[in-house]
């Protein structure tokens, strides 16, 4: 006999902007020229719904795979 699971889902508060939680994607890219920080080649700088801008790899956009500078909580703060 199964039993029924009546466990309310989490809800975090949270809404989602972008395709994924964790991942980088190609439409999250913004222009740099107007900051002042560093980008090097095969790095990019994203924006997601969180303040401010991370920069990563190239190779991490669309990977499938969670970007660690995302979720690392490393902003830059443009005034």
């Amino acid at each position: 006999m199964a039993k029924n699971n009546l466990k309310k889902k989490h809800e975090t508060g949270k809404s989602l902007s972008t395709k994924s939680f964790f991942g980088s994607h190609a439409s999250m890219v913004v222009d740099h020229e107007n900051l002042t920080m560093p980008v090097y080649d095969g790095e990019v700088v994203c924006q997601d719904e969180s303040p401010g801008f991370y920069k990563t790899k190239r190779s991490m956009l669309d990977s499938g795979l969670a970007d660690p500078n995302r979720y690392s909580g490393k902003r830059y703060i443009v005034s």
